[in-house]
């Protein structure tokens, strides 16, 4: 049926604990009953039910099957959704087919002499099975019917895929198609299947249907207007990066690996801290495995005890464990502290990050994918706001992720959207080639902050690329509003108008001069208002002079309310507040450092990140 190829059957699996078992069991028999070689791969996406220990036993079981059917489970931590899962399933594959099977068993199985038939007489790379197959036997409910013709109406007229279905759970696909496909992935959750349908179709691959039999009975229930609500944007960009930026035909898929680097982890911090062992915490939970950590405070790690900010109890800051590498430093800058920790580092890769951020459980394994093309010298990601942040602090998260804030760069503070090269990025979520840091010579210790942006300058400058990838994720702690994210700020916005005359290669962009050019607006509108009516005016063209030039300040605040909007009515108002002392500082700051002779780079105490 397939040749001299083996299939394998990636299977996602979330909290099944009480049927995972009979259902990988009736799979494998099913298989070598009629001697076809297979390997199943089920994925646990973090499951919190002991799925993980069933699919273990399970596969321990069924060694009888073997050699004709093997089994290969894969455990996640975390739950990612089901790209995720169906990623990490592809990974850990072999097959020259890779089905992909819902482990629930909704669709059996025994459908599969359908979906290779239909592969061998239409000559397809992808057959899918179709709720609307001529030949389908489905049933569920109408109110599912419903919403099912109306996404896939969508879909055909704005995606253009030549077929009826897209979200049945049983999809058949040459290895190579799904491997070039799933490289390009973007979405992980609800418009997986689209995604993935889309760019197999945008790059070539012929597509074929398959009849199936599904029995949903009242698994079901009402659709959550969250699911919808996300299920349409997820899609709508899926439209946006196909139709308009045509992304998927463009990107580049990562180049394989010759063998898994080491990566030294570095984190340049003033002392222990809760923030700090809950980084720590989460780089141990990695999915990656190949890493040593060099921890860099001024002085020794002692035991002690730390209050968590946002709680009320104690949390005890223990020493790092045995295979955390501590180096005392001295209160000298985060970049001297990074360079000692460039010295030091064994791995191929350094990754940067701050004590104040800690990283996704899939931070180092999407991150070095890409260190095996040689052309790209260091790979970033978005730092968002953690959920356990305090609320002024969440707040100052929703500020910086503010289209009017962030503007082109938004994607620094937010997961998703596409990948790009870019040419400068923060320290806080930064990977690098360790023997390219080494030739450039590390980071200049002349400035703080803007060091990260001069490490990057040096990196373009030595000919090597600067990749960003949307799931390369770390949370980072936020600065509270008002006071101390405007500090915070302020700093960032001097070096950058600084860097704009010294430094212009990566510094010189006109979205850096808006905020400066809306304060020398509100400075004349002002003046406008104070000084008094000229003398060769009416009443009446006075007051449309002013009229005219305040509709721009007019239109100003009438956007900071639509892109602050939230349900919270205080929320709404400190964030659109957030926005406004964000531009207003950032344009004094912004112009102080391009008018400056030199930056101030004095150390300030712990204010590090």
């Amino acid at each position: 049926m397939v040749g001299d190829g083996r299939l394998s059957v990636v299977m996602p699996v979330f909290n099944l604990a009480a049927t995972i078992a009979a259902n990988l069991h009736e799979t494998a028999a099913l298989f070598a009953k009629h001697g076809l070689r297979a390997e199943l791969v089920p994925v646990d996406d973090g499951s919190t039910d002991g799925t993980g220990a069933a699919l273990t036993a399970a596969a321990e079981s069924l060694k009888e099957f073997a050699p004709t059917v093997v089994v290969t489970p894969v455990l996640l931590e975390k739950n990612g959704g089901k790209g995720a899962a169906l990623r990490a399933g592809f990974d850990a594959s072999t097959g020259a087919y890779v089905m992909l099977l819902d482990g629930d068993l909704d669709i059996h199985p025994k459908q599969t002499p359908y979906f290779f038939e239909a592969m061998a007489r239409q000559g397809a790379d992808v057959v899918i099975g179709s709720k609307r197959h001529p030949r389908s036997v489905v049933q569920y409910p109408w109110h599912r019917r419903i919403v099912s013709w109306v996404y896939f109406t969508l879909v055909r007229l704005f995606v253009g895929l030549p077929i009826t279905d897209t979200q049945t759970g049983m999809k058949l696909f040459k290895r190579a198609v799904l491997g070039e496909a799933l490289a390009r992935m973007l979405v992980k959750t609800y418009a997986f299947d689209l995604e993935l349908l889309a760019i197999a179709h945008q790059r070539g691959a012929k597509i074929a249907e398959a009849p199936v039999r599904i029995k949903f009975g009242s698994k079901f229930g009402a659709l959550k207007p969250h699911t919808v609500k996300t299920m349409a944007i997820d899609s709508l960009a899926v439209f946006y990066r196909l139709k308009v930026l045509r992304y998927y035909a463009k990107s580049e898929a990562p180049k394989k690996l010759a063998a898994p680097p080491r990566v030294s982890i570095v984190i340049a911090c003033p002392g222990d801290s809760w923030m700090l062992q809950e980084c720590l915490k989460a780089i141990d939970g990695q999915s990656y495995r190949n890493f040593e950590v060099i921890v860099l405070p001024d002085g020794e790690l002692e035991k002690g005890a730390a209050r968590h900010e946002t709680g009320d109890e104690d949390e005890h800051v223990s020493r790092p464990s045995s295979n955390v590498k501590v180096i005392s430093t001295g209160k000298v800058r985060p970049a001297e502290k990074r360079n000692l920790g460039i010295q030091a580092a064994r791995g191929e890769i350094v990754a940067f990050i701050d004590d104040d951020a800690y990283p996704d459980v899939h931070w180092l394994e999407y991150a070095i994918k890409y260190f095996g093309d040689e052309t790209i010298g260091a790979v970033g990601g978005p730092g968002v706001t953690p959920p356990n942040d305090p609320y002024l602090a969440k707040i100052g998260g929703r500020v910086y992720d503010n289209i009017l804030v962030s503007g082109n760069y938004r994607y620094r503070y937010k997961a998703g959207g596409v990948r790009r090269d870019v040419d400068d990025y923060p320290s806080c979520n930064l990977l690098v080639r360790t023997s390219l840091l080494r030739k450039i010579g590390g980071y200049r210790t002349d400035f703080w902050p803007g060091e990260d942006t001069l490490l990057c300058k040096d990196i373009r400058d030595a000919g090597a690329r600067i990749v960003y990838d949307p799931w390369v994720i770390v949370n980072h702690h936020r600065r509270a509003l008002l006071g101390p994210h405007l500090r915070q700020l302020g700093r960032y916005a001097f070096h950058r108008g600084y860097f704009v005359k010294r430094y212009p290669s990566n510094s010189r962009h006109l979205s850096y001069f808006v905020p400066s050019a809306f304060v020398l607006y509100l400075f004349l509108w002002s003046l406008l208002v104070i000084l008094p009516q000229p003398a060769v005016l009416s009443v009446e063209l006075y007051c449309l002079w002013q009229g005219l030039v305040s509709i721009p300040l007019l239109a100003y605040f009438l956007l900071v309310a639509l892109t602050s909007f939230s349900r919270n009515p205080l929320t709404w108002l400190l964030t659109a507040l957030g926005v406004v002392a964000t531009h207003v500082t950032y344009g004094i700051r912004f112009v102080g450092g391009l008018l400056a002779k030199r930056a101030p780079c004095e150390f300030i105490g712990k204010d590090h990140a």
